[in-house]
């Protein structure tokens, strides 16, 4: 079976359905003409994802033998993954090293998983721009996170079985406003909307590396530079809780869906504890090991 990735990119002005294979880009819907041509076409990768236990034959066949026409990435203005992914969930404070930079480190028998949700509506491809909303925030910081896409419906699902219901595996840039996470004006002590959802907020890509390619998902290095200077520089390994864990955990409360994504946490050397906030003209550069790189400008909104 070839190697693949699930991607959407730009195309005659509108954002299509595409598979990369040995670094060219293909038109999902031609190929669907091609290997399937008595099937409707997947509109999206939203569409496949709500079909992946059918469509994951398909890709197969395209993939070891794709039939229309290629285009070079780097010919490609890439998009978000997702046009119109479900809930966002995000495991807040899952890495030993991040717990221990922020002075509180963690004891994994004492504490259960911790999520909050982010706004699916606030997602960017990679190479777009991250447009600060200046008058929200003068704190805006940088997170790397693992994307677990979920491919089926999950629900009460055990630790054993977690991973048959993940479609794949992308990165996740979950900036945070440092100064909105404390809230004075009311007794609820923090504010996780103001501080993770804003304009532009959820960077997310390059693409989709399907579960099957990962070996071990717990063991990938993740890496971030600003404008070139390494500032995060971790694993995987380090997670408090870990994907299954975090699958089965959060199955429990409520049924995960098709497209669903799971943000797992960020590990040490965030923006915070460093005395170090994004500015327009920065460039943020994150690479997972086999999820490729999401790499981003930033301007003024």
């Amino acid at each position: 079976m070839a190697s693949y990735r699930l991607l959407s990119f730009e195309k005659d002005g509108a954002t299509v359905p595409g598979i990369l294979v040995d670094g060219s880009v293909f038109d999902l819907r031609s190929e669907m003409a091609v290997h399937a041509p008595s099937d409707d076409a997947y509109r999206s990768i939203d569409e496949l994802l709500a079909d992946w236990e059918k469509a994951q034959g398909l890709l197969n066949q395209i993939s070891n033998s794709p039939g229309s026409r290629a285009t070079p990435l780097d010919q490609v203005a890439l998009r978000q993954p997702m046009q119109n992914p479900g809930a966002i969930y995000c495991a807040a404070a899952n890495y030993f090293d991040h717990a221990a930079e922020m002075g509180n480190p963690i004891k994994k028998e004492d504490v259960a998983p911790y999520f909050f949700i982010k706004s699916s509506s606030v997602i960017v491809g990679t190479g777009e721009a991250i447009r600060l909303p200046m008058h929200h925030s003068e704190k805006f910081d940088w997170e790397i996170e693992i994307g677990v896409v979920i491919g089926k419906k999950a629900e009460n699902v055990s630790e054993t079985e977690a991973l048959d219901y993940v479609a794949g595996y992308t990165i996740v840039n979950d900036l945070s406003a440092r100064d909105h996470v404390r809230r004075e004006d009311w007794p609820f002590g923090t504010d996780w909307f103001e501080h993770k959802s804003f304009e532009t907020s959820a960077p997310m890509g390059p693409w989709i590396t399907p579960a099957s390619e990962i070996e071990d998902i717990q063991n990938l290095t993740c890496q971030t530079w600003i404008n070139g200077n390494l500032k995060q520089n971790s694993g995987s390994a380090e997670m408090v809780f870990s994907v299954v864990e975090q699958i089965a955990h959060l199955s429990r409360q409520m049924t995960l869906r098709p497209g669903d994504v799971i943000a797992t946490g960020t590990c040490a050397g965030v923006g915070f504890f460093l005395g170090e906030y994004l500015s327009p003209g920065d460039v943020i550069k994150m690479e997972v090991e086999g999820l490729g790189v999401l790499s981003n400008p930033v301007t003024a909104r």
